[in-house]
């Protein structure tokens, strides 16, 4: 990085600046730890001879142990792809405006959890309800071990609340569908033939300028094979968006191939999981009370609107890599 060629290549040099920061957030919190424990050891015989320093030492025993939790929890992100960038896509499912309004709330609790961890966010696609909220958005979420974290958000998520769209204030049930997967890199081949691929070019809607709006500038690609649908409408030109596409493209198979190896090992240890758009991954709920639960790990939090932000958005990561690691069993 100290070349003074290093920027020439932009797209090569923001590559390496990720990978550092993915190392220093591993290498940084080891030497502290390496340093630490042997200013403990000096701490610890002080407090033989002073009392008064007993509760530094327990101050301090809880401080790294917090930090070597965190690395222990980093390095279960041990998967193909896990230091990766996220592509996360959200889409309303059943519960009409609410799931619409819903699904933009899913949006904006991914991106404060994103800003909150120093990572950067690119809106790749989103389509607008006419009424409130949106009907799809897909988000580019990058920094270390972003899918990592992210990957085990893939499912169904459900909100129970008072409904705002409803002049008799009843209770609405709505769902949103979140879709994760890897940013894959150029230099990582995955397999697509491009007579497997069908291209449909339309009109991009939103706000976005007359060239957007007046030109069949957006772009969806379908692997016919799978069924897989993905498309980009953010970019002003048809070029960008169809090299956007692509990439989406690239990281959903990835994915899939991915699903293929977790299913073999899960299938290995009886301990399968449920991670599928057909299951329920977690509840929101506004009314009667607030809280969140994930039904997968048990983890709840009391506060709803510190998850909305994305302030305890994080434990829900951790407890799912415990599970996944088997090591953590699910509560009732």
């Amino acid at each position: 990085m100290a070349l003074a060629t290093f920027w020439d290549d932009n797209e090569s040099a923001q590559k390496t600046v990720v990978e550092l920061k993915a190392l220093k957030t591993i290498v940084g919190p080891m030497r502290e730890l390496s340093t630490s424990v042997e200013d403990l050891a000096a701490l610890m015989e002080m407090a033989e001879e002073d009392q008064s320093i007993a509760e530094e030492v327990a101050a301090e025993v809880y401080r790294l142990e917090a930090i070597l939790d965190d690395l222990e929890l980093k390095a279960l992100l041990n998967g193909p792809n896990d230091s990766a960038g996220a592509i996360l896509s959200i889409n309303a499912r059943d519960g009409g405006t609410d799931a619409n309004d819903w699904a933009d709330m899913l949006l904006r609790m991914y991106s404060a959890w994103a800003v909150g961890q120093d990572y950067k966010i690119e809106l790749l696609d989103r389509q607008e309800n006419e009424e409130a909220g949106i009907n799809h958005a897909s988000i580019a979420i990058r920094g270390p071990m972003a899918y990592g974290y992210l990957k085990g958000e893939e499912g169904m998520h459900r909100l129970v609340r008072i409904s705002p769209f409803n002049s008799e204030g009843k209770r609405q049930t709505s769902f949103a569908a979140v879709s994760v997967a890897p940013e894959i890199d150029d230099s990582i081949d995955i397999d697509i033939e491009e007579k497997d691929v069908r291209e449909d070019r339309y009109r991009a809607g939103g706000a976005g300028g007359q060239h957007v709006n007046k030109t069949d500038s957006a772009i969806r690609l379908t692997h016919v094979p799978t069924n897989i649908v993905v498309q980009c409408q953010n970019e002003r030109s048809q070029h960008q968006n169809r090299a956007t596409a692509w990439k989406m493209l690239r990281a959903k198979m990835a994915r899939i191939e991915e699903e293929r190896r977790e299913a073999e090992e899960e299938r290995k240890y009886a301990t399968q999981a449920r991670t599928g758009f057909g299951s329920q991954i977690r509840n929101y709920f506004l009314h009667p009370d607030q809280r969140v639960k994930d039904a997968r790990t048990g983890h709840y939090v009391g506060n709803f609107n510190s998850v909305m932000d994305g302030s305890e958005l994080q434990g829900f990561f951790d407890s799912f890599l415990r599970l996944k690691a088997g090591k953590q069993l699910p509560q009732s």
